[in-house]
């Protein structure tokens, strides 16, 4: 038996002797497994104990099982929610000799449910809503990583509650490609097949009895399609604005945050004449603002802060005539970003009087003099600049919400 393993756990390969590799894996003693609830899958899948964890095992043959497992790494890699992949067993023989399939072995997603335990109760259309609302930004940020599905279904993934919502988790990437870019016809080939999947799982589930009789099976499997389209529409599109408007950018950016999406940076670019800005955000997945604002500033900061104090340097950065992303000669993003420390943050920080500050560390102070500037700024329709939100801030904000001592 020969085992393959990710690098990033080596004390797997000792757990994982300790399981009945040489029994096939749909007759594993009840002693190794645990009963959670288990999806549709064309291979035997079980879930067992390795050690203190519960991993997913499951049956395939060898190339298409050593190529998911690469392909699940490369979106670990991606930051593309996906379970995590563990190890594949190749060599295996029954204790007569024959030969036994390899395994593919994922961690198993703590927290999660496939679609069918959810339907144990006849859930809501409200519910079911949301459900392909997940489905639609998970089948987003797999395109916008280059990642063609190939089999999109709610079979092949695994839903977590989160805060009312649901967080959708890409299961199955046997049938998946990575490329650089996906062209308009891959995409449209992954949501032709997304609507015809999630259409035909609804009606079995209906003819089972399980779904809500105002549920149409088929007008939700066009539904995640008008999803995809609005989400990637809002994510991918290129605006132009007025020069000056620059509130309009943020806007946009507090409409992507909401979407769950960050913007890792954006590219600004002004008209020949100076009437217009074209704006072009790149959207990335949460968590990505604090790991870049601390390398860049070395301000250690809570994410929310990370993302807009980010996005207020991109937008500083994008007015200095030593700024020309791709150029050698330019200054680099980590020499402005320092500069934007010197000359920006840490001037509009302390021009705050430390008897207003409170319990506020020096990111939240600046957080809520952008949050202010935003405010003012819509009311005016125009960019009314820092220096002037400062000022208003504090004369009629901070005097009347200062309730925490020094």
């Amino acid at each position: 038996m020969a085992l393959q393993i990710s690098a990033t756990n080596p004390e797997h390969p000792t757990l994982l002797l300790a399981l009945p590799w040489d029994v096939p894996l749909e007759k594993w003693p009840e002693e190794y497994l645990v009963p959670l609830p288990r999806g549709i899958s064309r291979h035997v899948v079980r879930y067992a104990h390795a050690g203190d964890e519960v991993i997913a095992v499951k049956e395939l043959a060898e190339r298409p099982a050593l190529r998911e497992y690469g392909l699940l790494r490369d979106l670990d890699r991606l930051g593309i929610p996906a379970v995590d992949p563990l190890a594949v067993v190749t060599g295996r023989t029954g204790r007569a000799g024959a030969p036994l399939e390899p395994v593919l072995i994922t961690r198993h997603l703590r927290g999660s449910m496939p679609y069918r335990s959810m339907f144990e109760t006849t859930m809501r259309p409200a519910t079911m809503h949301r459900l392909m609302d997940a489905l639609a930004v998970l089948l987003v940020r797999l395109h916008l990583a280059g990642f063609a599905w190939g089999d999109c279904s709610l079979s092949n993934t695994l839903f977590r509650r989160d805060a009312g919502a649901f967080a959708a988790y890409l299961v199955d990437a046997e049938t998946g490609e990575l490329h650089p870019r996906l062209s308009p016809g891959q995409r449209e080939y992954d949501l032709d097949l997304a609507r015809v999947n999630i259409s035909g799982e609804l009606l079995d589930l209906e003819a089972s009895g399980a779904l809500h009789p105002s549920v149409d099976p088929v007008e939700f499997g066009h539904e995640i399609c008008t999803r995809y389209q609005r989400l990637w529409q809002e994510l991918t599109r290129t605006s132009v604005y007025p020069a000056g408007k620059y509130h309009y950018i943020e806007r946009r950016i507090r409409r992507l945050n909401e979407l769950g999406f960050d913007v890792a940076e954006m590219q600004i670019e002004h008209s020949s004449t100076g009437d217009t800005v074209t704006f072009v955000p790149k959207v990335v997945d949460a968590g990505h603002h604090q790991r870049q604002l601390l390398r860049l500033t070395g301000l250690d900061t809570e994410e929310n802060q990370a993302r807009r104090l980010l996005g207020d340097l991109e937008s500083w950065m994008a007015t200095q005539d030593d700024y020309a992303p791709g150029d050698p000669l330019a200054a680099r993003p980590e020499v402005l970003a320092h500069r934007w420390v010197r000359d920006v943050f840490r001037p509009t920080v302390r021009a705050v009087p430390p008897e207003l500050r409170g319990a506020m560390d020096p990111a939240e102070i600046y957080h809520q003099l952008l949050e202010h500037r935003w405010y003012l700024s819509e009311h005016a329709q125009q960019d009314i600049g820092l220096d002037t939100a400062v000022k208003d801030y504090i004369e009629n904000v901070l005097p009347g919400t200062r309730t925490e001592p020094d």
